[in-house]
């Protein structure tokens, strides 16, 4: 590069002369001499600026940049170097002349070799036969002019367009892709075959998202998006960036901004612990209280795996961040009551969220027995634990599904919070708190990374019943709730999370199919991509769920959190129940621990009973041609 370069600087000083002489002309004496000594001006500056640092098939805007001031330097200090020299036999506006050649060569010689450059890459890639994604790119101002730069030089996609709202720029051309409005994009994908569509408007708001995905919906195109403005560093777009649409942003609501002096009272300058540390919730509020000032946060989880998973990452946002935080991993059981126990008491626990449990309702359902003991006696261990060493606040991390149940998991979480709401009409010094709220996307029990994973493998998918409804939450909403919610708990209350409006499952199902590029496959388009198919509920499982047991709901200073006022036992009958599920543990018998729910849970109303539900896993493995031996017994 830089012997082209001295090359071009003597054919730039000989056409500076011809241009200005008229004439062929070749220089003598003393001029000659000026103009053997160019390059030693030239290459130095040229060197400083960086030149010859630049890939040349990835050269932009700021190469040329660079070229222009160093061509501006070198010639100013040619043009000084004339002038104090006394030279005759250079007219003064050669070195203008000069100037606009040198930078015309320069620059164009670096433009031909990236045109050059970039034509032997795509001659490989039809070599090899690359197949390229055709993509159109929804937003064409500044991240979407970078995503187009930097998808140009990918082997994945090839953008082809630009959809924008915008009626300024409709017709124009950005980044050599030409703009138009969003109703031409059916004509796109006609006739440019495009398959996907990139949405680079990182600057919507949630609300204004939504309005333009479920505007892409009925197109079937596979749809994907860049980050939130705030997620983006220094307005960098990075191919990793690129995701699927989360279907948050179908869902989800404009996020209301959490109240400061909430979230900070119980967990500044305090030693909190978070049981379940390791599940869907547990390690996003682990991952929320660290930003907040505490000093001590304790992670106690069963699984090594995610207990080693979570440390790692809050170690890594700790060192990144400079934060003054000491966290402490402790694997264990919250069945073990000496173990709990000595935990609180050598770093002083002052905050408890209590997120350990077992959830996933067909699993508790075959398995009453763990279920109970994990839900019930774990939350049990961890309450007496905290009201003996003084904590502070204990709030449980409950479900929807405690609501009039029909399961055995729902049934014991509601078990669990009619022990705090005994504890707590005890006036004990430990302020005893529930938090209640329903499904949160991308959770280990959510549908959408099974959908997800179904549609990738070319269907079907399966949804339990066509009329099923669920309340969704944001994994990172519902932290920002739990912790303000159980800074609000007054002893022994229910705090409902607003979970907005309920959605059908099926609904999010053909959302999903459509915005990842496919058609839905049924009777009237058997032509379709993908079938929905329909499984019947699972045990335990039913059409829709409820948050609110009565109808003594009064708002809070939050405006999404309500505080429920219900029914409880007093501490006496508690432990009468306590004493009674100890035993038939002990005898390990399902049916008297069915029956001691049903006594104790109001409006608990099992979907089927254990031979029900022994019989249908036994149809379903017999469907598949496996072989079960029904148990005496579920344990």
């Amino acid at each position: 590069m830089a012997a082209v370069d001295v090359l071009l600087i003597y054919t730039s000083i000989w056409m500076a002369f011809a241009l200005r002489m008229g004439s062929q002309y070749w220089p003598k004496d003393d001029v000659l001499y000026l103009i053997l000594c160019m390059p030693l001006i030239a290459i130095p500056v040229f060197i400083r600026f960086g030149l010859y640092r630049a890939i040349v098939r990835y050269i932009g805007f700021q190469a040329l940049w660079a070229i222009l001031q160093a061509v501006s330097l070198y010639a100013l200090l040619w043009s000084s170097t004339v002038l104090l020299s006394g030279i005759s036999g250079v007219p003064r506006s050669v070195s203008l002349i000069n100037w606009l050649v040198c930078i015309l060569l320069i620059g164009g010689s670096r433009m031909a070799a990236r045109w050059w450059l970039m034509s032997e890459i795509n001659d490989r890639r039809s070599k090899f036969r690359v197949e390229r994604r055709r993509v159109v790119i929804y937003g064409a101002g500044s991240a979407g002019a970078q995503l187009s730069s930097a998808l140009s030089l990918t082997r994945e996609y090839k953008p082809v367009a630009f959809i924008d709202d915008s009626k300024d720029l409709i017709g124009q051309h950005v980044a050599s892709l030409r703009v138009y409005p969003l109703k031409k994009l059916e004509y796109l994908i006609k006739t440019k075959k495009v398959t996907e569509l990139l949405l680079a408007m990182p600057s919507l708001t949630k609300a204004e998202r939504n309005n333009i995905i479920k505007s892409l919906e009925p197109l079937s195109i596979h749809v994907k998006t860049l980050p939130s403005l705030s997620d983006l560093a220094n307005g960098k777009i990075d191919l990793d960036d690129i995701r699927e649409v989360d279907l948050s942003e179908l869902l989800g609501r404009n996020s209301v901004e959490p109240d400061e002096g909430l979230f900070d009272a119980c967990i500044k300058n305090k030693s909190v612990m978070v049981t379940g540390a390791g599940g869907s919730i547990g390690s996003e509020l682990c991952r929320q209280i660290i930003l907040r000032n505490v000093k001590t946060l304790v992670l106690f989880e069963q699984s090594e795996y995610l207990l080693y998973s979570l440390d790692k990452e809050l170690t890594k946002t700790i060192n990144k961040g400079n934060l003054d935080v000491v966290v402490v991993p402790i694997l264990g059981t919250v069945l073990n009551d000496s173990l709990i126990s000595s935990v609180m008491n050598h770093y002083q626990i002052q905050t408890i969220y209590h997120a350990a449990a077992y959830k996933h309702v067909p699993l508790v359902e075959m398995n009453t027995l763990e279920g109970a003991r994990n839900n019930i006696m774990g939350t049990l261990t961890v309450a007496k634990a905290a009201e003996d060493h003084s904590v502070e606040t204990f709030v449980l991390i409950s479900t929807d599904k405690a609501v009039r149940p029909t399961n055995v998991m729902g049934a014991t979480k509601r078990f669990a919070e009619l022990i705090l709401q005994a504890f707590a009409l005890r006036k004990s010094k430990t302020r005893f708190c529930m938090v209640r709220f329903g499904n949160v996307l991308g959770s280990s029990g959510s549908v959408v990374p099974l959908f997800r994973e179904q549609i990738r493998s070319g269907g079907p998918v399966s949804v339990t019943h066509p009329d099923i409804i669920r309340y969704f939450m944001t994994i990172p909403e519902a932290a920002q709730l739990v912790i303000q919610a159980g800074s609000m708990g007054r002893g022994g209350d229910v705090l409902v999370l607003d979970m907005g409006k309920p959605v059908k499952i099926k609904t999010m199902a053909q959302k999903m199919i459509r915005l990842m590029g496919y058609t839905i496959k049924t009777d009237e388009t058997p032509e379709g991509d993908i079938e929905i198919v329909y499984t019947g509920l699972r045990p335990g499982e039913k059409l829709f769920e409820e948050l609110l047991i009565g109808d003594n709901v009064t708002g809070t200073r939050h405006p999404l959190i309500l505080r429920a006022e219900e029914e409880y036992y007093s501490y006496e009958e508690m432990k009468q129940f306590i004493g009674q599920l100890k035993e038939i543990i002990h005898q390990a018998d399902c049916e008297k621990l069915r029956t001691l729910l049903l006594k104790v849970v109001s409006g608990y109303k099992p979907a089927c009973d254990i031979e029900d539900t022994l019989w249908k896993l036994k149809s379903t493995y017999e469907e598949n041609n496996k072989v079960i031996k029904l148990p005496t017994r579920v344990s």
